[in-house]
């Protein structure tokens, strides 16, 4: 398949963000696995998205994947939304995530410990914050419409 264009940076601004983890170098690992094409699937949590007051992804939007620096550096569409408990997350959604992960339970143990991360708890406004195998897990699958420019990793 050929890429698209590279969208005009006005088209860009109308497209929400899609930022992986928080800046630093856990978002550079994973800015640079979406550009490679080894990520292909990410995972957030529905109290995240409760907590934002945002919708959950849609199949067919398309997102501004932003480096640490908040600058753009991708275009992806999202090809697959699932919503399933924590204990139903499966290997091929967990190797596609593109960290390295060769089964659910390393996968599940990385998560966690962002997930429990005092970072993430600040930014879900609760100190006690955690997951269990009932937490629902917004499960999204998305494709690299373009590159608008590589890392510098």
């Amino acid at each position: 398949m050929a890429p698209e264009p590279t969208p005009a940076p006005t088209d860009l601004d109308s497209l929400p963000k899609a930022e992986f983890a928080f800046p630093g170098p856990l978002r550079d690992r994973l800015v640079a696995a979406v550009l490679d094409g080894s990520k292909t699937s990410t995972t957030g949590l529905v109290a995240d998205y409760e907590y934002e007051g945002e919708p959950l992804p849609e199949v067919g939007s398309r997102s501004v994947v932003v480096d640490s620096g908040e600058l753009p550096v991708a275009v992806v569409e999202v090809t697959e939304v699932r919503v399933v408990p924590l204990a139903e997350v499966d290997l091929a959604h967990a190797v596609d995530e593109g960290e390295g992960y060769t089964s659910v339970a390393g996968w599940r143990a990385g998560h966690e410990r962002f997930w429990h991360s005092e970072e993430m708890r600040t930014a879900l406004g609760d100190p006690e914050f955690t997951v269990d195998d009932s937490t629902p897990a917004v499960l999204e699958r998305f494709r690299l419409v373009t590159v608008l420019r590589p890392t510098d990793r």
